[in-house]
């Protein structure tokens, strides 16, 4: 059995990682709450534009544009959103695993990394990283967005790459967050896209077909991608909060029971000290 001083150590111990939990618990709480509401509000503008841009095309006939079919490259980027930070629970292992079981072999694969904790998990496992805009993270602007996009767009247009999907993690609510992977270009609609755009009105374009999607393309990728940041911060800190207010539970539950140990130490202690002094009394007597 640990003596007193052993368990009155380890007490003070995890009572000082308690208060580090509980600060960042507070801190996260307080960064969720700013990062939730930009969440909310740029939700439905990311959610209509992907709406729309499918509804479009849906009744835009059979187009050929090079946004619109696979290239013939045989590798395909992965554009990656993480955290630069840990003690967020398992999110960015979850964003890890999306990647590296979406089915893309890692010799096909291109990451474009934002994420330092999850570029280090995909470089250990073999993957090869084409550029890394972890800082981003820290405070993600449009403008990060579209100089990202364009790159990688850049890439797509000249045959570099043949495909184009996005990794993130998807924000529902406070405690729920989903890790979703996402297929940027080329464009892709399903049959209820299809219903929703009435494909019996086919849609017109000015000047060109060809100049119009050029234009709207990239502004629908990069609003889809600064919809997944926007999203990502808001998951990373939610998952922090978790997990710290996790751990706080946890140290609290050892601390009780730390305590009730050291009492009955200190209980028997006592008994072993007064059992002396009987014995020595009866002795003297």
């Amino acid at each position: 059995m640990a003596s007193m001083r052993d368990i009155k150590r380890r007490k003070g111990s995890i009572q000082s990682t308690q208060q580090i939990t509980k600060a960042m618990k507070l801190v996260s709480t307080v960064k969720l709450q700013k990062a939730r509401i930009r969440a909310e509000q740029t939700n439905p503008y990311f959610n209509y534009m992907y709406q729309t841009v499918a509804s479009m095309l849906a009744r835009s006939g059979s187009l050929s544009h090079p946004y619109l079919k696979a290239g013939d490259a045989r590798k395909k980027a992965i554009i990656t959103i993480a955290s630069n930070r840990g003690l967020a629970g398992g999110y960015n292992a979850n964003v890890v695993k999306l990647v590296t079981g979406s089915g893309i072999a890692k010799e096909d694969a291109q990451i474009y990394m934002i994420g330092r904790k999850a570029k280090d998990a995909l470089v250990r496992k073999g993957y090869e990283i084409k550029a890394d805009y972890s800082d981003v993270i820290e405070s993600p602007v449009y403008e990060d967005a579209s100089m990202i996009c364009k790159e990688v767009l850049d890439a797509f247009t000249k045959g570099e790459i043949g495909e184009i999907y996005l990794a993130y993690t998807h924000f529902k609510n406070t405690v729920s967050h989903e890790p979703r992977l996402i297929k940027l270009l080329p464009v892709e609609f399903d049959e209820e896209d299809l219903k929703a755009g009435d494909s019996k009105l086919l849609m017109n374009y000015e000047p060109s077909e060809e100049e119009a999607l050029d234009l709207i393309i990239p502004k629908y990728v990069t609003s889809l991608f600064y919809g997944a940041l926007v999203e990502a911060v808001a998951s990373e800190n939610g998952a922090r909060m978790q997990a710290m207010d996790s751990a706080t539970s946890n140290a609290e539950e050892m601390i009780s029971d730390l305590t009730l140990k050291y009492n009955r130490a200190r209980q028997g202690s006592i008994t072993q000290e007064l059992t002396e002094i009987i014995a020595g009394a009866e002795a003297i007597s």
